[in-house]
């Protein structure tokens, strides 16, 4: 572990960024680029090596294995895009395994609030001409990627404000 601060601080200035640019693309073509999946798991191998100690940061490794399982069964019952479930499973070292319970609590919670917000801005006009083609506001289906992104934001934001 090299740096010192609280690790939730500095996987939310690596990560924010790619979870936004996961939303914002699952909102526009309903798809999660593969290449934001890649970045985010370099990133936690990056930022992870240097703020976790190393037996914690090797142990998180597994927290994307298993999410990485369960979301392709997931996608093999059509209950989630295979997007969403390499997302998730990029995701998923971020989260302290303490955390796990709290984390799909506040899942639960930003899923709810992101759809109920997704189909209020899609039945606004003057958003839907501020993103005009949006594959998302035609589309019956929820772009993911708004929940998961929102989500692991939240997460982090709130575990860097605790020492």
């Amino acid at each position: 572990m090299l740096l010192s601060a609280n690790p939730a601080l500095w996987f939310l200035i690596v990560a924010a960024p790619i979870c936004i640019w996961a939303a914002w693309s699952d909102m526009k073509t309903m798809k999660i680029p593969n290449k934001s999946v890649w970045v985010l798991v370099l990133a936690f191998a990056v930022t992870g090596v240097l703020v976790l100690p190393m037996q914690e940061f090797l142990w998180r490794w597994a927290h994307l294995a298993v999410i990485l399982v369960v979301g392709f069964v997931m996608n093999m019952a059509r209950m989630i895009g295979a997007g969403d479930a390499k997302f998730a499973a990029a995701m998923a070292p971020f989260v302290a395994l303490p955390d796990a319970g709290k984390f799909a609590m506040l899942f639960s919670v930003v899923l709810v609030l992101a759809f109920v917000a997704h189909r209020i801005a899609r039945a606004t006009p003057a958003v839907k001409r501020a993103a005009p083609g949006w594959e998302s506001w035609e589309r019956r289906d929820f772009p993911m990627g708004l929940a998961l992104g929102t989500a692991l934001i939240a997460y982090l934001a709130i575990a860097a404000t605790y020492p």
